[in-house]
Protein backbone atom coordinates (compact mmCIF):
# COMPACT_ATOMS: atom_id res chain seq x y z
CA UNK A 1 0.00 0.00 0.00
CA UNK A 2 1.44 3.26 -1.12
CA UNK A 3 1.08 6.32 1.08
CA UNK A 4 -0.21 9.48 -0.61
CA UNK A 5 2.51 12.16 -0.57
CA UNK A 6 -0.10 14.75 0.50
CA UNK A 7 -1.50 12.62 3.33
CA UNK A 8 -1.00 15.32 5.98
CA UNK A 9 -3.19 17.77 4.03
CA UNK A 10 -5.82 15.07 3.41
CA UNK A 11 -5.82 14.18 7.11
CA UNK A 12 -6.17 17.84 8.08
CA UNK A 13 -9.12 18.39 5.70
CA UNK A 14 -10.83 15.17 6.85
CA UNK A 15 -10.43 16.07 10.52
CA UNK A 16 -11.80 19.54 9.83
CA UNK A 17 -14.91 18.25 8.04
CA UNK A 18 -15.52 15.57 10.66
CA UNK A 19 -15.00 17.97 13.53
CA UNK A 20 -17.12 20.83 12.20
CA UNK A 21 -19.55 19.50 9.55
CA UNK A 22 -18.99 22.80 7.70
CA UNK A 23 -20.69 22.73 4.31
CA UNK A 24 -17.88 24.51 2.50
CA UNK A 25 -15.62 21.56 3.42
CA UNK A 26 -17.97 18.85 2.22
CA UNK A 27 -21.27 17.12 2.69
CA UNK A 28 -22.48 15.08 5.65
CA UNK A 29 -25.15 12.44 5.19
CA UNK A 30 -26.45 9.45 7.09
CA UNK A 31 -28.44 6.36 6.40
CA UNK A 32 -32.09 5.74 7.20
CA UNK A 33 -31.04 3.41 10.00
CA UNK A 34 -28.97 6.09 11.69
CA UNK A 35 -31.72 8.65 11.15
CA UNK A 36 -34.23 6.34 12.86
CA UNK A 37 -32.27 6.42 16.13
CA UNK A 38 -33.60 8.54 18.96
CA UNK A 39 -32.42 12.15 18.76
CA UNK A 40 -30.37 11.95 21.96
CA UNK A 41 -28.57 8.85 20.66
CA UNK A 42 -27.84 10.52 17.31
CA UNK A 43 -26.54 13.60 19.11
CA UNK A 44 -24.24 11.48 21.29
CA UNK A 45 -22.96 9.56 18.27
CA UNK A 46 -22.30 12.74 16.30
CA UNK A 47 -20.36 14.16 19.23
CA UNK A 48 -18.29 10.96 19.42
CA UNK A 49 -17.60 11.16 15.66
CA UNK A 50 -16.55 14.80 15.89
CA UNK A 51 -14.19 14.04 18.78
CA UNK A 52 -12.89 10.73 17.38
CA UNK A 53 -9.14 10.18 17.81
CA UNK A 54 -8.75 6.38 17.90
CA UNK A 55 -6.87 6.08 14.61
CA UNK A 56 -4.58 3.09 14.17
CA UNK A 57 -3.19 0.84 11.41
CA UNK A 58 -6.28 -1.37 11.64
CA UNK A 59 -8.79 1.37 10.83
CA UNK A 60 -6.59 4.03 9.19
CA UNK A 61 -4.39 2.12 6.76
CA UNK A 62 -3.54 5.15 4.60
CA UNK A 63 -3.33 7.54 7.60
CA UNK A 64 -5.98 9.84 6.10
CA UNK A 65 -8.40 9.80 9.07
CA UNK A 66 -11.19 8.77 6.70
CA UNK A 67 -12.89 5.98 8.69
CA UNK A 68 -13.90 5.20 12.24
CA UNK A 69 -16.38 3.39 14.47
CA UNK A 70 -18.09 4.60 17.63
CA UNK A 71 -20.44 2.95 20.12
CA UNK A 72 -23.11 4.15 22.49
CA UNK A 73 -25.75 2.12 24.33
CA UNK A 74 -24.58 -1.05 22.53
CA UNK A 75 -25.21 0.61 19.14
CA UNK A 76 -22.23 0.64 16.79
CA UNK A 77 -21.90 3.30 14.11
CA UNK A 78 -19.38 3.57 11.28
CA UNK A 79 -18.40 6.81 9.59
CA UNK A 80 -16.47 7.12 6.32
CA UNK A 81 -15.17 10.03 4.26
CA UNK A 82 -14.98 9.66 0.47
CA UNK A 83 -13.50 12.04 -2.10
CA UNK A 84 -15.31 13.09 -5.28
CA UNK A 85 -14.77 15.59 -8.02
CA UNK A 86 -16.77 18.81 -7.72
CA UNK A 87 -19.61 17.46 -9.89
CA UNK A 88 -19.69 14.34 -7.70
CA UNK A 89 -19.45 12.08 -10.74
CA UNK A 90 -15.99 10.58 -10.23
CA UNK A 91 -13.28 10.20 -7.62
CA UNK A 92 -11.38 13.37 -6.85
CA UNK A 93 -8.26 13.86 -8.97
CA UNK A 94 -6.44 15.09 -5.82
CA UNK A 95 -8.01 14.55 -2.39
CA UNK A 96 -5.54 17.00 -0.84
CA UNK A 97 -6.87 19.90 -2.96
CA UNK A 98 -10.22 21.32 -1.80
CA UNK A 99 -10.50 23.26 -5.10
CA UNK A 100 -11.07 19.97 -6.94
CA UNK A 101 -12.53 17.80 -4.17
CA UNK A 102 -15.95 17.41 -2.60
CA UNK A 103 -15.71 15.38 0.60
CA UNK A 104 -18.67 13.27 1.69
CA UNK A 105 -18.89 12.06 5.28
CA UNK A 106 -21.36 9.18 5.57
CA UNK A 107 -22.65 7.94 8.93
CA UNK A 108 -24.30 4.51 9.16
CA UNK A 109 -25.21 1.78 11.58
CA UNK A 110 -22.58 -0.94 11.54
CA UNK A 111 -25.13 -3.52 10.46
CA UNK A 112 -26.02 -1.40 7.41
CA UNK A 113 -22.48 -1.65 6.07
Amino acid sequence: MERNENVEEIKKLNDLLRGTFLRNLGQVCWTEGFDALEDDVKEKMITKIREYKDFNKGNDTYEEHDFGAVEYKEIKVFWKIDYYDLKMEYHSPDASDPKVTKRVLTIMLADEY
